[in-house]
């Protein structure tokens, strides 16, 4: 059971020009275990999507067949099929995380006697931190990603999917992860994985199928003699293939005058009283275990959160000529009017598509600096400016909700950066981007950051830190000694 069958299989999205992926002729026998790579853009996601019976025919244009064991994934085939999503939060149903990791149980007909010690031995080998009765809002990122995972592992699927299981994990709960796929991961079930973190995904894999962007498969087989043939080519064209450095951290100039300070900045239960401080022309990265508030404080720093004990100061660095005045509002962006927070933080939440507002990547792009007053031409030419750096041209008109979570990613960073603040606050800026996207990301942020803008990173990709950061600061979890 589990076997995969594709033949001349293609995808395009609703009202899309380019197909998200096309001509796939691809057969994954039971049992066997595949890495899926390719360059942001390439259509992992979208093939995934497929094989799991989740693109309705209502909702694109489909060239080909998908078979799963001979059945369509959209009807019988579908309870086969186990998936993790980029997003966990997306397949998160219910308030309490036992009852999440049930529902699934539960509509598949497993005898109500069997569900809860199931339940248990799936929160379990996720290295899930709480009960069943945790609140599933009270998660953070990567807590969500757990429990999503256990509801694929409860369903014991004969083809298991996973859509970058580990991307908001920190390493100690990836490496949970990664040893529960490979324990759950056994006899006949097949497994689909797309994943980043190429070398750490190996162990898990005995193939690689590498997704060509624009159609079509350039390589397949053996992990070993895939990287040994087109290492090189595949570096060159976005592939994280092991023993394939970034380039070297660059030089920078000394950081300026403080932007902002957070002073005893807390908020029960989600972060404990912090004090930090980030300076013009410096990168801070913000790093510590899941569940530790680092995307509550990305919020409090960027003015979108009210803080429940201390407060954020912001600099003579961060304030203007029409900045807030008067006691009560000169150190609270929180209290700021929405332009004038634009102008002086940008902020990127660590889901993408939580800060989506148009229908085209170009009016995502041209919201801020419209809001903001820039005359048209401005707006256009920081647009255009914005479209080329981060390869999302040909995306100028689609959607932003059809983009893969690579390209979602890189359009949430690049919102941010429309209006030039003073202050970037990123939530995960890393997450899904290929070799060649994450370069250029990081050498963005760099010259931003030489320019003399402030960059605050919550992250847990330790090449980003190396890179790019000047100082970390490590959260620990709240009640921690």
């Amino acid at each position: 059971m589990g076997t995969v069958e594709l033949r001349g299989f293609g995808w395009r999205h609703a009202g899309r020009r380019a197909w998200a992926v096309r001509g796939i002729d691809l057969r994954i026998e039971s049992g066997e275990r595949v890495l899926l790579l390719g360059p942001s853009g390439a259509g992992k996601s979208t093939l995934l999507a497929a094989l799991a019976g989740l693109l309705a025919e209502d909702s694109g244009e489909q060239e080909g067949t998908v078979e799963i064991d001979g059945l369509d994934p959209r009807g019988k085939a579908r309870e086969r099929v186990g998936i993790v999503f980029q997003d966990p939060e997306s397949q998160l149903v219910m308030a309490r995380a036992g009852d999440d990791v049930a529902f699934g149980l539960e509509n598949r007909g497993v005898p109500a006697e069997d569900i809860w010690s199931r339940v248990d031995e799936a929160l379990r080998r996720v290295g899930f931190p709480y009960g069943r009765d945790r609140p599933t809002a009270a998660l953070s990122g990567g807590e969500q990603q757990r429990l999503a995972l256990a509801g694929a592992l409860a369903l014991r699927p004969s083809l298991l999917l996973l859509d970058e299981p580990t991307a908001n994990l920190d390493p100690a709960g990836a490496a949970l992860v990664r040893t529960a796929v490979r324990d759950a991961v056994t006899g006949d079930t097949t497994l689909v994985l797309v994943e980043h973190r190429v070398a750490e995904a190996l162990p898990l894999v005995d193939r690689v199928v590498l997704l060509e962007a624009g159609g079509g498969i350039r390589a397949d087989g053996p992990p070993a003699a895939v990287f040994a043939a087109h290492g090189d080519a595949l570096a060159a064209a976005g592939v994280w293939v092991p023993g394939h450095t970034v380039p070297p951290r660059r030089a920078r100039t000394a950081p300026g005058e403080p932007l902002v300070t957070a002073e005893r900045l807390g908020l029960a239960p989600r972060l404990a009283p912090t004090d930090l401080r980030v300076r013009a022309g410096e990168a801070l990265a913000v790093r510590g275990p899941n569940g530790a508030g680092k995307s509550t404080l990305a919020l409090l720093l960027g003015g979108l959160l009210r803080p429940g004990t201390g407060r954020v100061v912001a600099g003579a660095g961060l304030l203007g000529p029409d900045a807030p005045r008067g006691p009560a509002d000169l150190g609270a962006p929180h209290r700021w009017r929405a332009p004038v927070l634009a102008r002086r933080i940008g902020s990127v939440f660590q889901d993408p598509e939580h800060q989506f507002v148009t229908a085209t990547v170009f009016d995502e792009l041209a919201l801020g600096p419209r809001r903001t007053g820039r005359p048209e031409p401005v707006v256009r030419s920081t647009v255009d400016e914005l479209l080329g750096r981060l390869r999302l041209e040909r995306l100028a008109a689609a959607n932003p909700y059809t983009l893969s979570g690579g390209e979602a990613r890189r359009l949430s960073v690049a919102t941010a950066l429309a209006t030039a603040p003073r202050l970037l606050v990123l939530d995960e800026p890393t997450f899904g981007q290929d070799r060649r996207t994450w370069v250029e990301l990081v050498e963005l942020l760099a010259g931003l950051r030489d320019d003399g803008h402030g960059v605050v990173a919550v992250t847990h990709d330790p090449d980003f830190v190396a890179a790019l950061a000047d100082r970390s600061t490590t959260l620990a979890p709240v009640g921690a000694p």
